[in-house]
């Protein structure tokens, strides 16, 4: 089972945010760019306009290839940075992705009204050395990536730091402090599934038992029909991809393999992101073609699966294929009709010539660490969303950490979206790690409602 990926969609626009009194005075303009400037192996790239009340930074750090042997190699890892003030916490995001085009505020920035600083994941072009070698793309790596823009950063910004991200971006956010416990002081991590064993996983079990059982029977009648269907399905494919310059060669091979990843996905990433609402959408047996086009490119996303589609998302596969593990999701009610079996697997989405292969024990190693020493971590899920049937577990080792589950949430649930009682538990919890005292009262801008729902091609976490 592919896994859809994690990649904002943000809108354009925002409205005045009315923020907690600034409490020191802040340097002049030219001051902070200064400072900046001064951090070694940080470079200020420029500002662009952002929201009243923030100044917002591009900017480049200097990252060594590997950690281990800092001659053999740098690259440039990208950054953003929106500056609030000088006296706030300040929030370090990623997404494990790409850095997102437009830069707006997490849900911790927001609770706190404090600064943000979002990286770029390491190998997602262009933070990627010239002649990778993609052994050095592990979390270890990852971690120390940030470990090091913390510690750079912290010249400036000299209060308290949490870390943040969704779904792999908050998977990045708990390997980072499995590796660097004391850098920060708290890691929020939003719908950030942790694969433990991957032949142990609980995905097919949770699919089984999300929604309701018409729905369910509903998706596998769809999928069944489209694959019965596969001659007309595959020939609008082949010529809407030529039509819009995209190919199937390079990655996935050709284009019936590609149609097979797009309808076996499918109920995975129905309720990653859709759920019992659109139960009634699900094309009946017997449905126009047009209709199955339109389900499976609303669900699935055809583009995906092209080559233009998969390469930006290579270097998450090729994590998947070597230590993150992935949903081994069962084919079985499609078995006759399939001609390329395990599909999903991260191998096939990776180009031949880059060499990967599974190493098991690094997310176990992540596991023991959050129940046996993890501090200051929260973890929040959706109760519909797939990703959450692999979720991390707190133990008895875990101190001052907490799990919260929103309920019917998908891929995109947030502290906002529990229960009232939970939500000022949970945010208060954030504040107190972050010293903040008092809840800032501010107005969300469009861009922030836009980033509360992330999107990426189909199910990657």
């Amino acid at each position: 089972m592919r896994i859809r990926g994690w990649l904002s969609v943000l809108a354009a626009g925002c409205v005045l945010l009315a923020g907690t009194p600034i409490a020191a005075a802040e340097p002049a303009a030219d001051e902070l760019r200064g400072r900046l400037e001064a951090v070694p192996g940080l470079t200020v790239l420029g500002e662009r306009p952002t929201e009243p009340g923030f100044r917002l930074f591009d900017l480049t750090y200097a990252q060594p290839a590997d950690h281990r042997d800092p001659a053999a190699g740098e690259f440039q890892q990208r950054l953003t940075l929106l500056h609030r003030d000088l006296a706030r916490p300040t929030v370090l995001y990623t997404t494990g992705y790409n850095l997102p085009a437009q830069a707006s505020r997490t849900e911790p920035t927001r609770l706190l009204d404090g600064n943000q600083v979002a990286m770029e994941h390491r190998f997602f072009t262009p933070s990627r050395p010239d002649q990778p070698d993609w052994t050095d793309l592990n979390i270890w790596q990852a971690a120390t990536d940030e470990h090091r823009v913390i510690e750079a950063l912290r010249a400036v910004y000299a209060d308290r730091w949490v870390t943040t991200g969704a779904s792999k971006g908050g998977m990045t956010a708990v390997y980072h402090r499995r590796f660097y416990p004391e850098d920060v002081d708290a890691t929020i991590a939003y719908v950030a599934p942790n694969d433990v064993v991957n032949e142990h996983d609980r995905y097919d079990e949770f699919l089984a038992n999300v929604g309701d059982e018409s729905c369910r029977a509903a998706l596998t009648a769809v999928q069944r029909d489209a694959l019965t269907r596969r001659t007309e399905l595959r020939d609008r494919y082949a010529a809407t991809a030529a039509a819009g310059g995209f190919t199937f060669d390079r990655i996935m091979g050709d284009v019936d393999r590609a149609l097979e990843a797009v309808v076996v996905d499918a109920p995975f990433a129905f309720w990653q992101y859709r759920g019992q609402q659109d139960c009634a959408q699900i094309p009946a047996p017997g449905a126009s073609l047009d209709d199955l086009w339109e389900f499976f490119g609303v669900t699935s996303d055809f583009f995906s699966y092209t080559d233009q589609g998969l390469d930006p998302y290579v270097p998450y596969y090729y994590q998947a294929g070597t230590q993150l593990g992935w949903p081994d999701v069962s084919d079985e009610p499609l078995a006759d009709l399939l001609h390329n079996r395990s599909i999903g697997e991260p191998r096939n989405f990776v180009p031949r010539e880059i060499d990967m292969r599974f190493r098991p024990g690094a997310m176990a190693d992540v596991a023991a660490w959050v129940a046996s020493q993890g501090s200051e971590l929260m973890f929040v899920n959706g109760e519909a969303d797939p990703w959450s049937a692999e979720p991390f577990q707190l133990g008895p080792g875990s101190r001052d950490s907490y799990s919260y589950l929103v309920p019917g949430g998908n891929h995109g649930s947030k502290i906002e979206g529990l229960p009232p009682q939970q939500r000022a538990e949970a945010a208060a919890t954030v504040r107190r790690w972050a010293g903040v005292d008092q809840q800032p009262a501010q107005v969300r801008t469009a861009l922030d409602r836009a980033a509360d729902v992330p999107r990426t091609p189909p199910m990657l976490p």
